[in-house]
């Protein structure tokens, strides 16, 4: 069983969690590697859709696992849910579930068809514990880790300036850590690794100098705050794996591929409209706050969602990849990036046992409109 890679990335006006909610967490991992958003879990619409659509077969009710909370993460999503793409590739109802959880345990168990991790989560899940998932689809091109630091403090621009300081680093997110200095060849007895709670103050009060952080969440948190920051991204630095990936099972991919197939259309239909410059930024964000994440507590606030959504297209979502091939695709070389990065975080998989991304090509063949 696995934890979703991400941690929980609180601001100042987040609650904190305690000892015990975080032992409770860890107790259904073996490891952990995730993303990021704020405290508080919340509720929203429950993605009904009154009929299946004609476009597809009549696929019934689909639940989809998240990675967190209802924030602008998913901002595809909530559009894919609120202008019918889900209904009209088929399925009569949609139930977005909040995270975190254990995704790779939620869909391997059959108590959702699809879920939304990451590279390394999955790897680790299929290898170590032998879940039968593939992950048939990447949102994120490339992962949203960084090292988050201040410009007056730490500076942190490159992997060498790791070298002499004190980085905060949650307990999920250490093996990931310590995959990043060994992609790096930085020996980790020349920093200070701080056991972090979840939060950016200590990195404000300039308690640390650096903090393993999200690109579209704690860095704009910090810099909401008034602070100049540096970031020193994971991807672009040894550890270039996918995020917010869609996992499905093998079992699904063997007798149900065409509603596989209708899944991601929907998917890439959402997410198209979500990339579709500052329209689809406030279109997704506005959704975020207003309806699916509107019970969320402290509230999410507008500026930050779109922004978020934003930071997210531009820098994660969309690259040369999806401009020549479409979005959630995955090209061999890409995977094979990611196998590598998976073997520095110490995990031992190969390509076929986890992607497959022949159904994401066959709905671009289908749908040659899609791309674009």
């Amino acid at each position: 069983m696995t934890l979703s890679f991400r941690s929980r990335r609180l601001s100042r006006k987040g609650a904190r969690r305690t000892a015990l909610q975080l032992t409770a967490v860890l107790a259904v991992a073996t490891l952990s590697l995730a993303a990021c958003g704020s405290d508080s879990e919340g509720s929203s619409s429950d993605g009904t859709s009154p009929s299946a659509g004609a476009e597809g077969g009549d696929y019934g009710d689909v639940s989809v696992q998240l990675s967190w909370i209802k924030n602008s993460e998913f901002a595809g999503e909530f559009i894919a849910d609120s202008k019918g793409y889900y209904s009209d590739a088929g399925f009569s109802s949609v139930n977005l579930l909040a995270g975190p959880v254990a995704q790779e345990e939620i869909v391997a168990t059959g108590k959702a068809e699809f879920g939304l991790s990451n590279a390394v989560s999955t790897a680790a899940a299929v290898a170590n514990s032998g879940f039968p998932l593939k992950i048939v689809g990447a949102t994120y091109q490339k992962n949203p880790f960084s090292i988050l630091s201040l410009a007056d403090k730490g500076n942190i621009a490159t992997p060498a300036d790791l070298c002499g300081k004190k980085i905060g680093v949650q307990d999920p997110n250490l093996s990931l850590f310590n995959a990043f200095l060994k992609a790096n060849d930085i020996d980790p007895g020349c920093l200070t690794i701080v056991p972090n709670s979840f939060d950016i103050s200590p990195l404000e009060d300039k308690q640390i100098d650096g903090l393993v952080a999200y690109l579209t969440n704690e860095s704009l948190l910090v810099k909401g705050d008034g602070f100049d920051t540096v970031d020193l991204p994971f991807a672009d630095n040894g550890l270039p794996f996918v995020a917010e990936t869609v996992i499905t099972t093998d079992d699904m991919i063997k007798n149900n591929p065409d509603e596989v197939k209708a899944f991601l259309k929907a998917e890439i239909q959402g997410w198209t409209d979500a990339c579709n410059g500052d329209t689809g930024y406030e279109e997704g964000a506005k959704l975020a706050v207003d309806d699916y994440g509107k019970d969320i507590d402290p509230p999410l606030e507008l500026d930050k969602e779109i922004e978020q959504s934003k930071q997210q297209c531009e820098l994660l979502v969309q690259s040369d990849e999806t401009k020549a091939n479409g979005l959630f695709t995955m090209s061999p070389e890409m995977i094979d990036a990611n196998i590598a990065s998976i073997k520095e975080a110490g995990i031992d998989i190969t390509a076929d046992d986890l992607f497959d991304s022949s159904l994401v090509d066959e709905v671009y063949a289908d749908n040659p409109d899609l791309k674009g």
